[in-house]
């Protein structure tokens, strides 16, 4: 099979050639249809994320068909389309598993940076973090949904806990907020799109999916938000955040690293405004959310590429040159 691997933090992607991976116990070996670029992606490439093993295969956005089983799979059958997400894999023993909290839990395993992902042909995955793909989506367009929506759907419901939400705000308007946007606005929310200063192409998707206001995240919402989710990786949106949110607001960190926090006065918290984070995902979450987008309507706005373009994806988003989600194809 054909795959790109990441020889070590901050080099780009080399492709190689490997024998086709077998599935263990539990396992199953995918033919990837489809890879979504995700941002964490970029953490993992550039050294933000500590490198976890060598000649790592990224990629966490997985859609494939399942080719072959390995022992003791059930309830999954060679021929079938999934999807595989960011968490693959948990203990199954410590305390956060125990509780309904496997995101959390303290030895886990991850796509694209514990274990190899779907910058390949082909991906060995657990069969119990395997999900059905509602029929509604095309192989690349559903790639964006197993972690940019997955995380977003996971941060909503982070939002809208406390409080009911009428006014939403969404910080960096790529791939996740994109997705959330739709569901939020399905919803009857209405979401006010925060972007890089100057980024028209995004504030145009954002006011082309129905966003009541868009511009950049230097600007305040023309009314106090009920809550805001944060997915640009930038520690100083958090104050600006908080400030854009009524008392008895909440800001949610949606990303999995983020640079550092500036401080602020106590009285932009102050009010019984909440900050939370959000780590990871759940199989609940996937279970949840993938019907739930399909019945909303939602649909990723995707710009393709071929497998072999992945440094030139990766760097594309980087430098925030597409809108929407960057998917790589076999």
């Amino acid at each position: 099979m054909r795959a790109m691997i990441l020889p070590g933090p901050g080099q780009l992607l080399r492709a190689v050639e490997r024998p086709d991976p077998s599935p263990g116990p539990g396992e199953v070996r995918l033919a990837v249809r489809a890879c979504g670029v995700c941002r964490t992606d970029l953490h993992v490439a550039d050294g933000d994320l500590p490198q976890r093993r060598a000649d790592l295969v990224p990629g966490h956005e997985i859609v494939g068909v399942v080719e072959a089983l390995g022992s003791g799979v059930g309830g999954l059958k060679t021929g079938q389309r999934v999807g595989a997400a960011w968490l693959g894999g948990v203990c199954g023993r410590c305390p956060y598993c125990r509780t309904a909290e496997e995101n959390l839990c303290d030895a886990p395993e991850f796509h694209g940076w514990t274990r190899d992902g779907g910058y390949a042909e082909k991906v060995v995955v657990r069969a119990d973090f395997c999900f059905p793909i509602p029929d509604l989506y095309g192989d690349v367009e559903a790639a964006p949904l197993m972690c940019a929506g997955l995380i977003g759907y996971r941060s909503w419901r982070k939002a809208c806990e406390a409080r009911p939400v009428r006014r939403l705000g969404l910080y960096g308007f790529g791939a996740a907020a994109h997705l959330l946007a739709q569901l939020a606005l399905s919803e009857g929310q209405a979401v006010c799109a925060f972007t890089r200063p100057g980024d028209q192409a995004a504030q145009d998707l954002a006011r082309a999916l129905g966003c009541g206001w868009a511009g950049g995240s230097d600007e305040a919402p023309p009314e106090p938000l009920d809550a805001a989710v944060i997915f640009a990786p930038v520690g100083a949106l958090v104050p600006v955040a908080l400030r854009a949110v009524r008392k008895g607001g909440t800001v949610v960190c949606g990303g999995i690293h983020m640079s550092d926090i500036p401080s602020f006065p106590y009285a932009w918290l102050w009010e019984e405004r909440r900050l939370v984070s959000v780590a990871n995902l759940t199989r609940k979450d996937a279970v949840e959310y993938l019907p739930l987008a399909a019945r909303a309507g939602v649909r990723p706005q995707v710009t393709p590429y071929a497998l072999a373009e992945a440094n030139r994806a990766l760097d594309d988003l980087r430098a925030g040159r597409f809108a929407g989600a960057a998917v790589l194809t076999p």
